[in-house]
């Protein structure tokens, strides 16, 4: 049976695919980290939730937290992030800034890459940092 929870990547693949299919994968672990921090840190009802989610997961939250982490990350990690800062996606929503979305994008690449790479540790270092920078 395949495991789609824990997919496992060699750096060859991880490599072949495109910054926007890396975010893709890291929109949802960045909303799945956040989910599971506000559920486990004792939020119960759905609007509160709900709230504080999109507060954490919009463009402007993420691209602080890129621009926080930015200068703690190693070389390979930088190259990652700035490859999806670069990247054209189609879509643009109205509710953020050009430069806010690219590093909202540079971000989710990132997440999405140490994912697929299995560096959970490191995810959970690098959200705890931008948890830090946008809870103020």
């Amino acid at each position: 049976m395949t495991d789609y929870l824990h997919p496992v990547m060699d750096d060859a693949a991880l490599t072949r695919m495109s910054s926007l299919a890396l975010a893709h994968m890291g929109d949802c672990v960045y909303e799945m980290m956040t989910r599971a921090y506000l559920t486990c840190n004792g939020l119960t009802t759905n609007r509160t939730l709900h709230k504080e989610t999109v507060r954490i997961v919009c463009a402007a939250a993420q691209a602080a937290g890129a621009r926080a982490i930015l200068p703690l990350l190693s070389e390979d990690e930088r190259s990652v992030l700035l490859r999806g800062r670069n990247a054209k996606p189609h879509h643009m929503p109205k509710s953020a800034s050009v430069a806010d979305y690219s590093y909202a994008t540079a971000l989710e690449a990132l997440f999405g890459w140490l994912y697929l790479k299995q560096r959970y540790d490191r995810l959970n270092e690098l959200f705890d940092i931008i948890l830090n920078t946008i809870q103020g």
